[in-house]
Order: C-alpha cells, then sequence, then structure tokens
C-alpha cells in the first residue's frame, strides 16, 4: 500500500486544512478530463485523501501504518452497515452519514456533482497560461491580448449541438428525465449513483440530426484573441483569472476560466522591495567627504539626489513616492538608494602624493 501522506506531500502531523488544500490542488492538477490528467494518480490522490479527512480512519491508518486495510478491529466494512452495497443518493448510506467530511469534494471531482445536488456535466476546463511583462510595465500596468488556441462555442450552431434547421426529440437513453443511474467500483464496493445522462447532458432532449462542424458537442477548436488588463503592482509570479475566458462548455454549459500567471522580467539596475524600489549608488572618496548632487536612474528617469558631507558607505537615502503602485489601493511606496564607496584601483603618481598629503593633514 501507497504512503497516503507521501501520496498527497503532506507531513504526518498536517492539519485537516493542509490536507484538503493538498487535495484539491493535486485533484485540479491530476483530474482525467484535464491535459495534465492521469486517471491512475487520480485515484491513488482520492485513496489517500479518503482516509486522511476523516478523524477515525487516520488515526487507525496511523496506528497500523501501510498494513492498513481500511477494516475496523473485527474486519469487515469499517464504516458500518452490513455488506457492501452503498447507495450515495445524497451521500449517506446505512449507518455512515458523510456529510461534511469532505467526501462530496472528491464525489464531485469524479462524477461531476456538487455534493449532494445533482448539476449537468459538462462545464467548460479551466485553462492555465503563463506571460511576461517588464518590470516598467510592471509598475505602471499594462493592457495585454493573448492569443489562445482552445475548444470554444461551435460558430454554426451556436453551443446548440444540433444542425440548423434540425427538430428537437426525447432522449432515448434516458427517456426525457435527464439522469441515468449507474453502478460504479471503488474501494467501497459497488456503489450505485444518479448521474447526469451523457447523451442529453440533462437537458433530457437532443436535435434529430447533430450539427455537422461541433458533431453535436456544441463546441469546436479555433483560436481567440483575448484581452487582459495587467494591473500597476502586480507581484512577480502572481496569478490573474479571467472568469469564463477558458475552454467552452458542451452544449451551451458554462465556461472554464483562464488563469494567467504574469513573470516580471528583471531589471539591468533596479529590484523590488515590497512596494519599495531599491537601488545602489558607488560614491567617491570626495564626494562622500565633501557631499555631492549625483543623478540617480528611478523607474520615471533620473532624478538628482544630494550626498551631504561626510556620508558613510551603507546609508540608505530615501526618495519618495518614486516605488511601486500599492495594489488594488492608493498610493506607492519609494525608492530607496542604498550609496557604496567606489576605490579606485589604479592611482597615478601624481594622485598617490595628493592622497599622502591628505593623509598627512587626517
Amino acid at each position: 500500500m501507497a504512503d497516503y501522506y507521501e501520496t498527497l506531500g503532506v507531513p504526518k502531523n498536517a492539519s485537516e486544512d493542509e490536507i484538503k488544500k493538498a487535495f484539491r490542488r493535486l485533484a485540479h492538477k491530476y483530474h482525467p478530463d484535464k491535459g495534465t490528467g492521469d486517471e491512475k494518480k487520480f485515484k491513488e490522490i482520492n485513496e489517500a485523501y479518503q482516509v486522511l479527512s476523516n478523524k477515525e480512519r487516520r488515526q487507525r491508518y496511523d496506528s497500523h501504518g501501510q498494513t492498513y486495510n481500511g477494516q475496523g478491529p473485527t474486519g469487515g466494512n469499517p464504516f458500518g452497515g452490513q455488506g457492501g452495497g452503498f447507495d450515495f443518493n445524497g451521500f449517506s448510506s446505512q449507518g455512515f452519514d458523510f456529510s461534511g467530511s469532505g467526501f462530496e469534494d472528491i464525489f464531485s471531482d469524479i462524477f461531476g456533482g456538487q455534493g449532494s445536488h445533482r448539476t449537468r456535466r459538462g462545464g467548460g476546463a479551466d485553462i492555465a497560461v503563463d506571460i511576461e511583462i517588464s518590470f516598467e510595465q510592471m509598475v505602471a500596468g499594462v493592457e495585454k491580448e493573448i492569443s489562445l488556441r482552445k475548444l470554444s462555442s461551435c460558430h454554426t450552431c451556436k453551443g446548440t449541438g444540433g444542425k440548423p434547421g434540425s427538430k428537437k426529440e426525447t432522449c432515448k437513453q434516458c427517456q426525457g428525465r435527464g439522469q441515468v443511474r449507474r453502478n460504479v467500483q471503488t474501494i467501497f464496493g459497488a456503489l450505485s449513483q444518479v448521474v447526469t445522462c451523457d447523451v442529453c447532458h440533462g437537458r433530457g432532449e437532443t436535435y434529430t440530426e447533430k450539427c455537422p462542424t461541433c458533431q453535436g458537442t456544441g463546441r469546436e477548436q479555433r483560436e481567440e484573441k483575448i484581452s487582459l488588463s495587467i494591473p500597476a503592482g502586480i507581484h512577480d509570479e502572481q496569478t490573474l483569472s479571467v472568469e469564463g475566458a477558458g475552454a467552452a462548455g458542451e452544449l451551451g454549459e458554462s465556461a472554464g476560466n483562464l488563469f494567467v500567471t504574469v513573470h516580471v522580467r528583471p531589471h539591468a539596475v533596479l529590484q523590488r522591495r515590497g512596494d519599495d524600489i531599491i537601488s545602489e549608488y558607488a560614491m567617491s572618496f570626495m564626494q562622500a567627504a565633501l557631499g555631492d548632487k549625483v543623478p540617480v536612474e528611478t523607474i520615471e528617469g533620473n532624478v538628482t539626489m544630494k550626498i551631504p558631507s561626510g556620508t558613510q558607505p551603507g546609508e540608505v537615502f530615501r526618495i519618495k513616492g518614486k516605488g511601486v503602485p500599492h495594489l488594488g489601493r492608493y498610493g506607492r511606496g519609494d525608492h530607496l538608494v542604498t550609496v557604496t564607496l567606489s576605490v579606485p584601483k589604479k592611482l597615478s603618481s601624481e594622485q598617490k602624493k595628493i592622497i599622502e598629503k591628505l593623509k598627512e593633514t587626517l
């Protein structure tokens, strides 16, 4: 038996919330309907979650380790009841209540439902993409246009799945009910569940002729351009979501969402720290000793900064309001300049004489 903690990638002292978050992340990644899907891995993740998300089962697993077989002290069904048949219509059966255990979430992913609420299958998948912007665009904000090839609503049937002009008829598989009963084998034994009809997708009706373009699915592959507004002050690797911009759902069902992870290219001179921008200025000994006014590069161009006489290496000067805008609120950070001392590696004989004379006076 696999190590359930290792399967979910959590430590043995993980909290219930950490286990749930790990399951959701992995289930999203390995769901068979997704491009990165892996049915075998998805089942392993579900099995681990079903044990670790339940307090009693987790305690038995922790006691017996990888010899755990899902059974109680006397063997048999560890969840109460007699025999291995369960009816999960409503997610409670034979003395065991699955409500509030997180088990609804698992069935939501496996069967397309939402707990005990029956919903139609065929909703569009989420899509995740990455884009890159410059440091300057991060500070100012930018409008980006993304070209994305994805499943979109069929242009011929407008998402209905029927050939234009064809008539509707009662679905022959579900007899117009929109639902059918099916049996599946799981680690709990045989489960019987009422699910959405996969022919009419819960509508109870079909068209006499399928759309010739999408073959009745209501969607087709094509390239679309999506406008994305990236706000000023966005953080590197922050993800934005665009509702309904993912893959189209079957037969007009809701589309998935688009998740855009933004990567900010490093600047040659400037760096970000929180909402402040930081940089360094290498001053000479003369500038440090006598003071000076020097040009400093900021995100909005060069500004003049005063170095007071007697400035020490490592001192930090603040240029107000030249940092990164606060994301989602008014105001912005500052620009912090750390001064360093630039020491020449080579001196002329005349320069050495001058420094020697200075040394004698100090």
